[in-house]
């Protein structure tokens, strides 16, 4: 007879690991199935916001993260046509009283700080999900190697690809027509570039270096990609995808007027340290009316809300996910000892209606703007262009302090 798991996670991700360590520190105990043989760190790092910074302190691990991380002060945009800063903001000009706090994270670090905080034995490696089936108020979940999991909550992280997700009901995530090349480059002894977040647009490509450490800097940059078939720079988009080499030379090429010191970055960033991904979305209209939950079933992070990297919050966006899934789960879980196996399922099933109700406007909004956003900044016309240069890229800068300044509350309610 198999065994009955409270919880189950598919995917040990961001969202994930932090809905796992939110649960611990309720004191609820739960199985996180990853499909890979060790964590995933595609992605080098990602900017984390104020809000991300409220939900790592609300799970207890943003104070071991933080010195090892430099704080930014400062986000200063340059037209890559005419090379002219056409927008800076400081970060300690606040919009709340608690003011900003923007790093740029290695997602390595935050995966392993997540992990190891967990209990041993708490993340089962090589364990992809291939059906979900209904058995009573149970979900039977089959894994590729034949076994098979009962679990009375089951919770899809399982980034853009999700199985949960499918079983949910929703469609795969839709191509927007752009792409991303990412990369970090390492200097042994230390880099000259002052802590803030540079970002450089014009003629339909965005790109920006960000400083992790001392040491590292991480930098994208983001292209239109219509087809696989299309030239870019003389180069072949579907030949790019497996030649990192290519698609240094495709930035190099396309980078415009940027400061030799940002070139450097790039020309500097070892092969193995380069990635080419297309960007996707979830359709606004499908996060408004689609089943974020069902019955003791929800998805979190990418499964639930992919967008595309226009304003920075795919990573913290998974984050708040997390804290909130948790603190849901963790209230509809209370005191549940001699408890009727329909009463905890209809309170597991109030639970996640709950997540679900509470995260999905906050979603809804960020994809919405993340398109819009990325549109503007990467619009190749002349009327946009100088609008973009003159007049939108300090209401956009403003935008993105606005969007961090969201709060997703404390693990627990009380």
């Amino acid at each position: 007879m198999e065994a009955v798991e409270d919880i189950v996670i598919v995917g040990a991700g961001i969202a994930g690991l932090t809905t796992a360590l939110g649960l611990h520190r309720l004191g609820i105990r739960s199985l996180v199935l990853e499909s890979s043989h060790g964590l995933r760190t595609t992605g080098f790092a990602f900017t984390t916001w104020t809000n991300a910074w409220r939900a790592l302190d609300a799970v207890g691990i943003g104070e071991p993260l933080r010195p090892q991380h430099s704080q930014l002060f400062g986000l200063q945009a340059t037209s890559t046509i005419s090379g002219l800063s056409t927008a800076e903001r400081q970060f300690d000009a606040t919009e709340t009283q608690r003011g900003h706090e923007i790093r740029c994270l290695q997602r390595r670090t935050l995966l392993e700080t997540l992990a190891n905080e967990l209990p041993s034995g708490t993340i089962r490696y090589s364990s992809k999900v291939v059906s979900i089936e209904e058995s009573g108020y149970l979900k039977l979940v089959h894994l590729s190697d034949g076994s098979l999991l009962k679990a009375k909550v089951l919770i899809g992280c399982d980034g853009v690809n999700s199985a949960v997700a499918k079983w949910l009901g929703f469609k795969k995530p839709a191509f927007v027509g752009r792409s991303s090349i990412r990369g970090c480059a390492y200097y042994k002894h230390g880099h000259s570039f002052e802590p803030k977040f540079f970002q450089y647009f014009g003629k339909g490509v965005r790109s920006g270096v960000v400083p992790c450490d001392n040491k590292s800097i991480y930098w994208f940059f983001t292209f239109s990609s219509s087809s696989k078939s299309e030239f870019l720079y003389f180069i072949r988009y579907e030949e790019m995808e497996e030649s990192p080499a290519k698609m240094k030379q495709f930035v190099l090429g396309k980078l415009g007027k940027v400061p030799d010191n940002v070139r450097a970055v790039i020309e500097k960033t070892e092969l193995d340290n380069i990635i080419l991904s297309p960007q996707r979305l979830r359709p606004p209209w499908e996060i408004l009316w689609g089943n974020i939950s069902k019955t003791n079933v929800c998805v979190a992070g990418d499964a639930f809300h992919p967008m595309t990297p226009d304003v920075g919050q795919g990573g913290c966006s998974a984050l708040e996910d997390g804290v909130v899934l948790a603190r849901c789960l963790g209230e509809a879980l209370r005191d549940r000892q001699g408890m009727s196996s329909e009463e905890e399922h209809r309170r597991i099933e109030m639970g996640l209606q709950s997540y679900a109700k509470e995260r999905r406007w906050r979603a809804f909004g960020l994809i919405s703007t993340a398109y819009m956003v990325g549109y503007i900044q990467q619009s190749n016309g002349k009327v946009l262009n100088f609008l973009r240069d003159r007049v939108l890229a300090a209401f956009l800068a403003g935008q993105l302090l606005k969007i961090a300044s969201f709060d997703c509350g404390k693990l627990s309610a009380s």
